[in-house]
């Protein structure tokens, strides 16, 4: 079960994190879902100019790059997907406890290639099946990379799992089955409305409510191995109103702190 509690962060982090001096020339390497690229990258840009620290970002599935962390790979800073990976984390002493956030939330959508007939897509088995035609339709693996977990959970409550599996392309992280549908390889796509929104080559076609899967949320914290100040003063960089305009330009929620 999500546990929303354990998102706050206390303004005393916050405070003591942005005003902290930091060490010049000074990295901070962030581990961070797939879906997080254009909002992250935009934001580290403006912590760079602000501050002078460089932000080293691999973006990957939530749950391929937890792996990497338990096997030692080095990252200051895990942003994920969802709660269920950073769970993960925690329960393996990955993370700093104290700093997780839980600082966004998104919506999950069907796109479409820009150039195909389908303009509005009703979410029945039967709709569904005449939009792919013998076509395919691409999400992240349902097993572990949130997007397709999120994605199975929908289609199932709206019973359409069974009908759907078959034509499924799973992908190693959201943004690849976005790429699939902008470039005409799968007829539909489920992926977040942030994708959408980062990909002039797709548009969407619905949006499944949002009690048809867990809530979306993306928890960011501190790993373990962290050192030295600046991945503190970034995490509050990220949590600052400063940072806002780069998720609101994405179609990220911001959760209330």
């Amino acid at each position: 079960m999500i546990r929303v509690s354990r998102r706050w962060i206390s303004a005393a982090f916050v405070a003591l994190a942005l005003t902290a001096p930091a060490r010049a020339a000074e990295t901070v390497t962030v581990f961070a879902a797939a879906s997080l690229k254009n909002a992250l990258d935009d934001a580290a840009a403006a912590f760079k100019t602000k501050t002078g620290i460089e932000i080293k970002a691999s973006y990957a599935a939530s749950s391929a790059l937890v792996k990497q962390i338990e096997q030692g790979a080095p990252a200051d800073l895990f942003a994920s997907a969802d709660t269920n990976w950073m769970d993960y984390a925690d329960k393996h002493g990955l993370i700093q406890q104290q700093s997780r956030i839980h600082l966004l939330g998104n919506a999950l959508v069907v796109i479409a290639p820009k150039d195909s007939k389908v303009e509005s897509l009703p979410l029945t088995t039967a709709d569904f099946d005449k939009a792919l035609g013998d076509g395919k339709w691409a999400t992240g693996t349902v097993t572990s990379v949130p997007c397709g977990i999120y994605a199975k959970q929908s289609l199932t409550k709206l019973g359409m799992w069974s009908a759907a599996e078959p034509k499924l392309a799973q992908t190693d992280n959201v943004r690849a089955a976005l790429q699939f549908v902008s470039r005409g390889e799968a007829a539909l796509g489920v992926v977040y409305q942030t994708d959408a929104n980062a990909d002039p080559g797709v548009k969407v076609v619905a949006t499944f409510p949002e009690d048809t899967h867990e809530p979306i949320v993306y928890p960011f914290a501190l790993t373990k191995e962290a050192k030295g100040e600046a991945p503190g003063k970034f995490l509050a960089f990220l949590a600052s109103d400063e940072a806002k305009p780069f998720f609101e330009k994405q179609g990220f929620v911001l959760l209330k702190r």
